[in-house]
């Protein structure tokens, strides 16, 4: 049975695409998401309201799955210490790697994956600044939440603040909680794996990578469990609008450079041979005077004359 492609994930044609163009481009985007995080911060009361306002949603649809992983991952170290080097660390590790795979690896399948990343990143980045959220673990003690990244901060390098380095937590948006990148980036990174890994292993660890990234950024009261819903509609309103990007890309492209001139063909009939041409419809190339030997050429022999040449006078 063929397979088919998934769309965003199909192979597009286009250019040859090289290391030292796409590593700028990466590095930019990642640049432009991480000043639009600082720049939106917003106000702190609405992102406390708004936090506030989700949690009373999830308890009227019986979606609270915070609290129980909370309570879980503050009692057992074992649990909450992985977890917060988990939050901490694979979102900035597991996903340039597999981007460097796929680039070295799946070249073919690289630059749709590229772009479908890249325009849900940018839709997260609206989402930060028209709803700024705070998390779970920075809303008041009387909400029953328990920051695990300051609890455990004695075994990382992260601090009481942010996931940040201990001292840096005021370079990062600690309101940007709704949509969870980390989510979504880790189920970009599962379907990468499950489609082009190619070996069993790399299917499992492409269901369990979102999986467990999602239970990690509750348990550890980074995100309330709409913000991942909320993850995993960015990347699939990212999955379709990345063949639109693309092909807006190929056309500016197309703009900006000029295409070669085409080379100009000769006019008349061509030449195949010395004093041989040939003419349109002709598969064997008559034995014709060219009229550039015309002039100065060598005179026919009596064989070369053809049949209705007339004979030589004896």
């Amino acid at each position: 049975m063929p397979q088919t492609e998934t769309p965003g994930t199909e192979v597009a044609p286009g250019p040859r695409l090289r290391w030292w163009t796409e590593l700028p481009l990466i590095l930019l985007v990642y640049g432009c998401y991480s000043a639009g995080r600082l720049l939106a911060r917003g106000d702190v009361n609405s992102a406390v309201d708004h936090g506030l306002a989700i949690l009373r949603v999830e308890k009227l649809l019986y979606l609270n799955a915070e609290h129980p992983l909370n309570r879980l991952f503050t009692r057992e170290p074992w649990l909450g210490v992985p977890a917060d080097f988990w939050y901490a660390s694979l979102h900035y590790l597991v996903t340039p790697a597999v981007l460097i795979w796929l680039f070295r690896a799946r070249t073919r399948h690289y630059r749709a994956a590229r772009t479908w990343l890249m325009s849900s990143t940018f839709m997260g980045l609206i989402g930060f600044t028209l709803l700024p959220t705070c998390p779970p673990r920075l809303l008041s003690a009387g909400n029953g939440f328990v920051d695990t990244m300051a609890h455990y901060s004695s075994y990382g390098w992260w601090g009481g603040e942010a996931s940040a380095p201990r001292g840096m937590g005021g370079m990062t948006n600690q309101y940007a909680a709704m949509p969870s990148l980390h989510v979504g980036w880790a189920l970009w990174c599962g379907v990468m794996l499950w489609r082009h890994g190619g070996t069993r292993l790399t299917k499992v660890l492409g269901v369990a990578y979102p999986l467990l990234t999602a239970l990690v950024v509750m348990g550890t009261a980074n995100h309330y469990f709409l913000d991942a819903a909320a993850g995993v509609l960015v990347m699939g309103i990212g999955l379709l609008l990345a063949p639109r990007v693309m092909r807006a890309a190929d056309l500016l492209r197309a703009r900006l450079v000029p295409r070669p001139a085409p080379v100009a063909s000769g006019t008349g009939s061509p030449v195949v041979s010395a004093g041989c041409q040939t003419s349109a419809g002709e598969r064997i190339p008559r034995q014709r005077e060219s009229p550039l030997d015309a002039a100065g050429g060598p005179d026919l022999s009596p064989a070369d004359a053809g049949e209705e040449a007339p004979a030589p006078a004896r």
